[in-house]
């Protein structure tokens, strides 16, 4: 047996970057979405399945395709009046957060633009819910949007999810 019992355990730095590795091509798989402009609505749910939530846009429909609570994705599928897809994208972000207009969104906006939230939080300090959504920046991630008592936007924040495994 060695003395040395560190010299058996993998290097930090090397552990670091097969983990960076493996998220990194997990997370090109997931940012793969089989949807183009032009499909029709009938193509889409043969591909990606039934949405989580189908919502009306003033130019068409949307169809929602949430992994919320557990998972760190959503994928927005916009369809035209004539059921064509205009867009799809993944909308849990940074730049899509970004969009959000504290006191102007309402929660239905805020569900609209993201679907429906991994849960709906409260604390002591505020009077309201606090809509959390999970996603992926370089880590684990949660982003709150707390709501007044007429679900109106009045703060955003994120912060990471931190995971009791990591704290080792």
């Amino acid at each position: 047996m060695p003395a040395n019992r560190s010299a058996m355990k993998p290097l930090p730095s090397l552990r670091a970057g097969l983990l960076g590795l493996v998220v990194a091509l997990a997370m090109a798989a997931c940012a793969y979405h089989p949807i183009q402009s032009g499909m029709t609505r009938e193509a889409v749910i043969a591909r990606m399945g039934s949405p989580s939530r189908i919502v009306a846009l003033p130019t068409g429909t949307r169809l929602q395709y949430s992994r919320q609570p557990a998972g760190q994705q959503a994928i927005m599928v916009d369809l035209d009046a004539s059921d064509q897809v205009v867009q799809a994208r993944q909308v849990l972000v940074a730049e899509e957060f970004a969009r959000i207009e504290v006191g102007t969104w309402t929660r239905d906006d805020v569900e609209r633009a993201f679907g429906r939230p991994a849960s709906v939080d409260h604390v002591a300090n505020w009077p309201s819910d606090i809509l959390t959504y999970r996603w992926y920046d370089m880590q684990d991630m949660f982003y709150w949007i707390y709501l007044d008592q007429n679900n109106v936007v009045r703060r955003t924040e994120q912060g990471v999810e931190y995971h009791h495994d990591d704290m080792n």
